[in-house]
C-alpha cells in the first residue's frame, strides 16, 4: 500500500507546483460561472415558478460545480497514461513491482485533488461574497454537510472509476480518441454539466438518473443546496456506491485482460 501512497504523493506535489495554471483555470472558472448564472437569471425572472430550482439553489450548484471542476470533469485526461500504451512505454511500468491499475488509479486521484485544491478556496470566497440569491450559499446545516462531504468522496471514485475504465479500454482499441469524445460528451449531458438535471425532460431525466454520470457532480452538489433533501440521500448515495464498485471493478478486469493480449515489440 505505501508504494501506491507514494504514487499518490508524487503526483499530488507534481501537480501543486502549477500555480500560475491554477491562477488561471481559477479566473476562467470565475468568469464561467457568472456567465452562467446571468443567463439562468434571464429565464428565471421570466418564469419563476417554472424553474425545478430556487434562483439560491441554482447559483449555489453553479458556484461549487466551478469550485470543483477539476474533481469531475471527464475530459481531464491523463495523456502520459494514453500516450504510454499506446506507444507501448507501458513495458517499462510493468517492470515494477505494482500493480498498473493500482498506481494509475493513485496518480488519477493525487491529480484531481491537487488541481482542485488550487482552485477551489479562491472561487468558494468570491462566489460568497456575491449578494443572494446569485452567490454561493454556506449555510446549511451540519448533518448535510457531513453527508455533502461523504457524496464527494464516492463522487471522486465514480469518476475516476470511470477515467480508469476509459484509460484501460485503450488496450483493446486501434486509437481512443473516439472512445474519449463520446465519454466526455455522454458525462456532460447526462450528469449535469451542461444543465443541472432537474431542468432535463422527465422521462430522460429518469433514464439519466440512473447512469454512473448522475452519481458523479449531480448527487453531491444537489445534495449540499438543498435539490437532494437528506431522506432521499441514501438512495442516490448507494446508487454512487454500485457505480464505484461496478467500473473500478470493470476497468481493473479490463487492464488485466488487456495486459495478457499485449505484444511489446522491440528489444
Amino acid at each position: 500500500m505505501k508504494k501506491y501512497w507514494s504514487f499518490f504523493k508524487m503526483r499530488l506535489m507534481a501537480c501543486l507546483q502549477y500555480r500560475a495554471a491554477a491562477l488561471a483555470g481559477m479566473s476562467t472558472q470565475l468568469v464561467w460561472g457568472g456567465m452562467e448564472i446571468l443567463l439562468y437569471r434571464a429565464f428565471w425572472l421570466e418564469n419563476p415558478e417554472r424553474f425545478p430550482m430556487g434562483m439560491e439553489a441554482l447559483s449555489t450548484y453553479i458556484w461549487l460545480q466551478q469550485a470543483f471542476l477539476a474533481l469531475f470533469v471527464i475530459w481531464d485526461w491523463d495523456y502520459d497514461i494514453l500516450k504510454s500504451v499506446k506507444e507501448g512505454s507501458v513495458a517499462y511500468e510493468l517492470l515494477r513491482p505494482t500493480n498498473l491499475y493500482g498506481m494509475w488509479m493513485a496518480k488519477c486521484l493525487g491529480t484531481r485533488l491537487a488541481r482542485a485544491f488550487l482552485r477551489m478556496i479562491p472561487v468558494i470566497v468570491v462566489s460568497s461574497l456575491i449578494p443572494a440569491p446569485y452567490g454561493l450559499r454556506l449555510r446549511i446545516p451540519p448533518e448535510t454537510f457531513g453527508v455533502f462531504l461523504l457524496a464527494m468522496a464516492l463522487m471522486l471514485l465514480v469518476v475516476c472509476g470511470y477515467s480508469m475504465f476509459v484509460y484501460a479500454l485503450t488496450f483493446h482499441v486501434t486509437d481512443p480518441n473516439g472512445v474519449m469524445v463520446l465519454s466526455v460528451a455522454a458525462a456532460d449531458l447526462l450528469g449535469g454539466a451542461i444543465v443541472p438535471l432537474p431542468f432535463l425532460p422527465e422521462g430522460f431525466r429518469q433514464f439519466a438518473a440512473l447512469t454512473p454520470f448522475a452519481s458523479m457532480q449531480n448527487v453531491p452538489l444537489r445534495i449540499f443546496n438543498g435539490n437532494i433533501p437528506l431522506s432521499e440521500a441514501p438512495g442516490v448515495m448507494g446508487l454512487q456506491v454500485f457505480w464505484a464498485v461496478a467500473l473500478l471493478a470493470v476497468g481493473c478486469g479490463l487492464t488485466r485482460s488487456g495486459l495478457r493480449r499485449a505484444v511489446i515489440m522491440g528489444g
